[in-house]
């Protein structure tokens, strides 16, 4: 009998995303990605290096969960980003973005 190698099966994210909590930690910046079915995906911004800005890694986690998005659910995404209430930390809201418009009648 010949064996077969194993395979480790990637998981993947099975909710949408709808929030991502980011924060500022003097290791790196941290992120949690919320989904419509209440998981939390939490890690790393590995891409950005510790003294970005704020501004770098917004667009960082923007460009992250519109592409879970995409590559999981075949969505469009808009990410909008809440006023910050406290240093450091920054919440937005993840939402279908709107088709765009049919240019074929």
């Amino acid at each position: 009998m010949v064996g077969r190698k194993r395979q480790k099966k990637r998981r993947l994210p099975s909710g949408m995303p709808k929030g991502i909590v980011l924060l500022a930690t003097p290791e790196g910046w941290r992120h949690s990605v919320l989904t419509e079915e209440g998981e939390m995906l939490c890690g790393r911004l590995a891409e950005v290096p510790l003294d970005a800005g704020p501004a770098a890694a917004r667009a960082a986690a923007e460009a992250m969960v519109a592409g879970l998005a995409h590559d999981f659910h075949q969505e469009r995404v808009t990410v909008t980003w809440d006023p910050p209430r406290e240093p450091g930390s920054w919440t937005a809201q993840v939402t279908l973005a709107s088709p765009p418009p049919n240019t074929c009648d």
